[in-house]
């Protein structure tokens, strides 16, 4: 099938239903799954022309909750354009991009209706977004919820940008009293500046260094904060991108006396660790940063064990030269990954070595990012009434990261050259093909999703 095109029916030998992989074909009426029938009662449904897709896995589109766009603002690091692009290719059929690094920042309902007009026109896949809290703005947060805003992200520590300030105790509490009875969710950069022995001078070019300036105590005094909130509140928080398994006891213990706290960590965590990252390779530099091996193997038994909910991106891609390529600087470079395109991959490069199932990978990369944004109605399964979003891929075979097949804006990341096993063959956003076999949909097919919440009592 051509990109652009519109899908009626899609057949194969592996479609991931239920607790069950089988022959099956997928029937699409008006963007939406209308069924799913074993393949020998397909035909008399199939009027229009069946995609038959032989023996790759067809499976619930990636929803990657964790997106740094930058548009409008900071355009050069990364655009909606690019952005959906690089995701598409990827199998991501759904992005939720967080309220900075562009400018404006979405803290405010004007500045989310400037972010709205920026991506108008520009998305390849479905897009939602999260607004942002920060010092002074906790009136703003009702007009976001009711325009459609997925939740709000916070910072406990200096952003990276001062146009996104971190909060304080105060501002949080007060964003809590706001949120309570509205059903949205919190999200928290969980680090806290701690008192920790001042580090002597060490070498800037070596990735230690960075490393120790970030220790796990600032994610442990963090997270034990977000869960005294949530559990006095009862709020939902969220914590993005754990990296450290040291708050997984805390994280625990919370959850079984009733905080409704969920956790996501991210690709780079997992599949990659700090003893390997060469000097001056700021490629690899990210916040919280690429902890040790024995960290990344108790966050893959937390993954395993339901500790940690899901797995996303945090792309987060910047210009080369804010890398500080040059003079392999890390205390100086921009702490930000670049991974959209390659999650699927990544993700069971690793997992499928360590007895993960293509039913843990659509419960981590689909449903469970899909219920965070309260998008769990119509995306991350592939049930009868639900988009029919699809990742069509080959779970077998290899491919080697280069510049050429990148998508994203900037060609920088720590993956380049590396072999990954899983490689995506088309993605399909409510019934239409946006991405084929290294080709794209002339146009852009995506929509702006906009959330349902609760509409609360007046304080």
């Amino acid at each position: 099938m051509e990109p652009g095109s519109t899908v009626s029916a899609v057949r194969s030998q592996r479609v991931l239903c239920g607790e069950e992989i089988r022959p099956a074909v997928i029937i699409i009426k008006e963007g939406k799954i209308n069924c799913i029938l074993p393949d020998s009662e397909a035909s008399v449904h199939t009027a229009g022309k069946v995609l038959d897709v032989g023996n790759s896995l067809v499976m619930p589109g990636i929803v990657d909750c964790h997106v740094h766009v930058n548009e409008p603002g900071r355009s050069s690091w990364e655009g909606y354009w690019t952005a959906t692009r690089a995701a598409a290719a990827g199998g991501v059929t759904t992005i939720v991009d967080m309220p900075l690094n562009s400018i404006p920042p979405t803290t405010t309902l004007r500045n989310f209706h400037e972010k709205l007009r920026a991506a108008t026109g520009q998305c390849f896949v479905d897009t939602a977004f999260w607004g942002g809290v920060i010092p002074g703005n906790k009136l703003e947060l009702r007009p976001m919820i009711q325009a459609g805003v997925a939740g709000f992200k916070c910072f406990l520590i200096h952003s990276g940008v001062d146009e996104f300030p971190h909060v304080s105790d105060a501002d949080v509490h007060a964003a809590m009293k706001q949120l309570e009875g509205t059903g949205s969710v919190l999200l928290f950069h969980a680090e806290q500046e701690v008192q920790h022995p001042a580090a002597e001078k060490c070498d800037p070019h070596e990735y230690s260094t960075f490393l120790r300036s970030r220790p796990d105590i600032m994610e442990l005094e963090a997270i034990r904060t977000v869960t005294q909130l949530c559990l006095q509140y009862q709020v939902r928080c969220h914590i993005v991108h754990l990296s450290s398994a040291h708050p997984l006891e805390l994280i625990r213990s919370a959850r079984k006396a009733g905080a409704p706290l969920t956790v996501e960590t991210t690709h780079h965590y997992l599949n990659l660790c700090a003893e390997n990252i060469p000097a001056r390779a700021t490629q690899f530099k990210c916040c919280p940063p690429i902890r040790d091996t024995a960290n990344q193997e108790l966050l893959w038994s937390a993954l395993k064990a339901g500790d940690i909910d899901m797995v996303v991106s945090d792309h987060s891609p910047c210009t080369p030269d804010l890398k500080c390529l040059d003079s392999g600087d890390f205390t100086q470079a921009w702490g930000g990954i670049s991974s959209l395109q390659f999650g699927l991959s990544l993700f069971w490069t690793s997992a499928s070595k360590r007895g993960f199932s293509f039913f843990d990978a659509v419960r981590l990369l689909c449903k469970e990012p899909a219920q965070l944004c309260r998008l769990d109605n119509q995306k991350g399964s592939l049930i009868p009434g639900h988009d029919a979003d699809l990742v069509i891929w080959d779970p077998e075979k290899e491919f080697t990261v280069n510049e050429d097949n990148i998508h994203h804006k900037n060609k920088l990341t720590p993956y380049l050259g590396l072999a990954l096993r899983g490689k995506v063959k088309a993605t399909i956003v409510r019934g239409k093909v946006v991405y084929s076999h290294g080709s794209f949909s002339s146009q852009p097919l995506g929509k702006h999703l906009f959330i349902q919440h609760k509409t609360p009592d007046p304080l």
